[in-house]
């Protein structure tokens, strides 16, 4: 006999509907996997067997043939295996004529038939959603996740049984309630800004990066407090927005980071991965594809702290995401496309001992050594960078009281993001182009001055675009509407500078 059930794949960052098909025929005992099954489904020929004999159903003694289609498509995980045990049920006449075959099933089966859950439970229930499945089934402790996927109803079974006797109109699953939104939260995140010494240009620039999506590039001795400001950027980053939170959770939930019980994300991500990472840990990648740092920053903040300890294939590969807020990884079975969308923040030493700005310290490093040590940030990654700044020693003591704590610059940050999204709707750095004059009006004398330090500076094309838009974020965080030429002249304060001798 013939039967076929519905569950789903993880491909990158999305679901993709998957139909099981099982066949059960007179020939030798076995149980066949194909359609381009890696090893972890191949493994479910073992649990779906002793799952079905513990539960209490017979093995069917013959041939049997499990087809997951669409067969070129490569299957990962372990995900498929109830969609196979109640495809060998149905198919050997176990299952009674007439079960909910348009139900997908989605979960790992233990030995004696207990249903586990699966990473990407929500990117898997939305996948089946999109492709017209009333309902589906999954482990309970996937349930907070398939239901925060609105239109489709959710059901928890705890062991394969249980599914069986829902299928068959035996027993009724309760139905999930949906996951609502969690409410934005406004809590204080250390550090706080207050608890930086000195440092007013770096803390402009910080301020400006956040207000804007701009990329921030800082560098100084060891102490200046280059790492304690960049970290700062957490705290002053707005919550994500409805659509942005189911965005990001469902990126936390194939990479298997969402905590199941509360499985959306509110907090815009901020990731600071160590210096030996890998290329494909930190752009996504592997024989399974999974996203990397640079996905899992997606709509938040991604930071290389010693960033030129940094692999420098590791640091071109953030070239496509900074431009395209994609990242695009292609395999001989075909492309894949990570949604990559951060700003990048970059703190560094100006040498490899550190104090070559220093007026405290000597400089043990000779010039040579210091231009290599400079060049593993490449030209085209540094014309990325929008924002510049030489952090300097600050005068010896402690912070001040008078110094901004993070709290007053993030309620700015937060209304020059609500003009933002309001005037055109994405971020001034997210601008094409052709969009940064149309949506920025410029005062007469600002765009003079800009088309001046062009020449004057020898600005490439894309950084005096830049520059323009990170006019037009001064311009918001001051409330205006119209960017003026003062808002450019400080724009040009942030333009690259020669860090090398």
């Amino acid at each position: 006999m013939l039967a076929d059930t519905l569950s789903a794949s993880i491909l990158g960052v999305d679901g993709v509907p998957v139909r099981v098909e099982v066949d059960v025929a007179f020939g030798l005992p076995g149980l066949t996997i194909v359609g381009l099954a890696g090893s972890a489904v191949q493994e479910a020929r073992e649990r779906v067997r002793s799952a079905i004999r513990n539960s209490g159903f017979e093995v069917p003694a013959r041939r049997i043939t499990v087809n997951l289609a669409p067969a070129d498509l490569p299957k990962e995980g372990t995900g498929y295996d109830l969609a196979i045990a109640v495809g060998v049920l149905a198919a050997s006449g176990q299952l009674r004529v007439g079960w909910r075959s348009d139900t997908a099933l989605i979960g790992e089966l233990a030995l004696d038939g207990t249903l586990r859950p699966v990473p990407g439970a929500m990117a898997l229930v939305a996948a089946v959603r999109a492709a017209g499945v009333p309902a589906v089934i999954v482990a309970p402790e996937s349930q907070a996740e398939a239901a925060a996927v609105r239109g489709i109803a959710v059901h928890a079974a705890r062991s394969l049984g249980q599914a069986v006797a829902h299928l068959a109109s035996v027993s009724v699953l309760p139905l999930a309630e949906p996951t609502p939104l969690p409410a934005a939260s406004a809590e204080r995140r250390e550090p706080d800004l207050a608890d930086l010494i000195g440092q007013p240009l770096a803390r402009r620039a910080l301020e400006i990066a956040v207000a804007g999506g701009h990329n921030l590039g800082v560098f100084g001795p060891p102490g200046v407090g280059k790492t304690l400001l960049l970290h700062c950027a957490e705290g002053l980053l707005p919550p994500l927005d409805d659509g942005e939170a189911i965005e990001v959770s469902r990126i936390y939930s194939v990479a298997g980071l969402v905590d199941r019980r509360r499985p959306i994300v509110r907090q815009r991500p901020f990731r600071a991965p160590h210096h030996t990472i890998s290329t494909q840990a930190l752009v996504g990648g592997g024989p399974r594809v999974r996203p990397g740092e640079a996905s899992l920053a997606h709509r938040g903040i991604l930071l290389l702290d010693e960033a030129l300890q940094f692999r420098g294939d590791a640091l071109d590969a953030l070239r496509q995401p900074l431009e395209a807020g994609i990242v695009s990884i292609a395999r001989v079975d075909g492309a894949l496309d990570l949604p990559a969308r951060f700003s990048l923040l970059l703190a560094f030493n100006p040498c490899p001992c550190g104090w070559r700005s220093s007026s405290s310290r000597a400089c043990a490093c000779d010039d040579a050594v210091v231009r290599r040590y400079a060049r593993r940030l490449s030209g085209p990654m540094r014309d990325r960078i929008d924002l510049w700044v030489e952090m300097v020693e600050p005068s010896r003591g402690l912070p001040s009281d008078g110094s901004e704590p993070s709290g007053a610059v993030a309620r700015r940050i937060a209304a020059a993001w609500d003009a933002q999204r309001d005037r055109q709707g994405v971020s001034n750095a997210e601008l094409p182009a052709a969009a940064v004059l149309e949506h920025s009006s410029f005062a007469r004398g600002a765009l003079a001055a800009l088309e001046h330090a062009a020449d004057t500076f020898r600005l490439s094309p894309r950084r005096t675009q830049r520059t323009a838009r990170i006019a037009r974020t001064i311009a918001d965080l001051s409330g205006r509407e119209t960017v003026t030429r003062d808002d450019v002249n400080e724009a040009l304060i942030y333009r690259p500078v020669e860090v090398s001798p």
